[in-house]
């Protein structure tokens, strides 16, 4: 006998729209009459092997409703990767509470756990259907046209670099912002549609997707410096030489490094101050600023997108019915069509699992430190309506008396 038991869980980095997709999840199942209980995971998958859970068929729609416009993740999320004997005893608790429907809400890894759990469950012909639901800000998950997450992020990227250039052309000098990514610079690139008028900054901007020269560098800085008397530029924390050795690791004294052995690219001001260092040591220009984004792009509760709120919401909705009028595990995926809407497909979780979307080289322009006009429409319409817009006065000069 069926239990219509499911659990969801979220993981890896909080987003804007995260609880958007939990929502769609919870209040699309309950629309079931074959569906009993709906489980949410505290923390992800370590609350699953700690059997950590709470009954979410108890939330009323309205509080629901308020979650899911909230950033963050309302349920915790977890950093463990999981290998193949974690997964094993993630299977044993969906085994033990009859689980009969799992949803993880996440990136390339929570992709990927999906996919060994539904491996688990098949051989040992246990009836669970798995899925995975997209998110994250870095926008890197093959097989989608944006992942739901970054357009927020990618709005508040863009809103920073147009008030960051407002400021520096007040007060003239160099700007360096960095910005996550470490190693598609989808995110880093949305600075650009902070632009409106052709001097505005971000006047470069560098991508994880090309070599990183620290010589060039100094070079672009210096001739936009001379032509404006002012620089802005965006950088993406995942920036590296040809060796793919990581800039901060090269140019920083001491480089932590996190859980997975990788160099801790987030949560520092490292690189930003290493650059600012390298300019004004090199080419002698006082005024240089720099700033990291940071955590703050993930979940600013004042700067959502209204499309990647719908769009989270739908991913959610349509992975339950996917599973229950479906036959297969997958992963949930945004096609775009037209200028711009969007179909959900479900593709095959071993086309998603551990692999990473990079920027196409159509978005990157020739020079490697802009993107083209191709990025600026495909990014666009995901950035949602009421984007602020900047003005400048169109002053009219007073004749000098005394400075002839």
């Amino acid at each position: 006998m069926s239990s219509g038991k499911i659990l969801v869980a979220q993981g890896g980095g909080p987003t804007a729209v995260i609880n958007q997709s939990l929502a769609g999840v919870v209040l699309e199942a309950r629309r079931f009459r074959n569906c009993s209980h709906v489980y949410g995971a505290m923390h992800g998958v370590r609350g699953i092997i700690n059997e950590d859970l709470v009954d979410l068929t108890r939330e009323t729609s309205h509080n629901l409703e308020l979650v899911a416009a909230t950033p963050s993740s309302a349920l915790g999320s977890t950093r463990d990767k999981p290998d193949l004997p974690y997964c094993e005893e993630i299977f044993k608790v969906l085994r033990a509470h009859e689980i009969e429907q799992f949803y993880y809400i996440g990136g390339n890894d929570s992709s990927d756990t999906v996919r060994i759990v539904s491996e688990q469950a098949q051989a040992a012909g246990y009836p669970l259907r798995c899925i995975h639901i997209p998110k994250t800000i870095d926008n890197d998950l093959v097989g989608n046209d944006h992942t739901p997450g970054f357009p927020s992020a990618a709005r508040f990227v863009a809103q920073a670099f147009a008030g960051a250039n407002l400021d520096n052309a007040s007060l003239p000098g160099v700007y360096v912002g960095v910005v996550m990514g470490r190693h598609a610079g989808f995110l880093t690139a949305a600075a650009a549609l902070g632009k409106k008028f052709h001097d505005d900054g971000p006047h470069l901007i560098y991508l994880p997707e090309r070599v990183f020269s620290l010589d060039a560098f100094l070079a672009d800085v210096k001739a936009v410096y001379e032509r404006y008397g002012r620089c802005v530029i965006a950088v993406s924390e995942g920036i590296h030489d040809a060796s793919g050795e990581a800039i901060a690791a090269l140019l920083a004294k001491e480089v932590e490094r996190d859980a997975h052995g990788n160099v801790q690219l987030s949560g520092t001001g490292a690189l930003a101050d290493l650059l600012c260092d390298e300019i004004k040591a090199k080419l002698g220009i006082k005024r240089v600023r720099g700033d990291t984004f940071g955590y703050l792009q993930r979940s600013f509760i004042g700067c959502v997108s209204d499309v990647d709120q719908r769009e989270a919401r739908e991913v959610g909705e349509k992975a339950v019915q996917f599973a229950m009028w479906g036959d297969r595990d997958g992963s949930v995926a945004i096609k775009r069509n037209g200028y711009y809407s969007v179909d959900y497909t479900l593709q095959a979780l071993a086309d998603v699992a551990g692999k990473t979307r990079v920027m196409e080289d159509e978005f990157i322009s020739a020079s490697g430190t802009d993107v083209t006009d191709a990025f600026r429409l495909y990014l666009r319409p995901l950035l949602g309506s009421g984007m602020p817009d900047a003005f400048r006065l169109r002053p009219a000069p007073v004749q000098k008396i005394l400075k002839k």
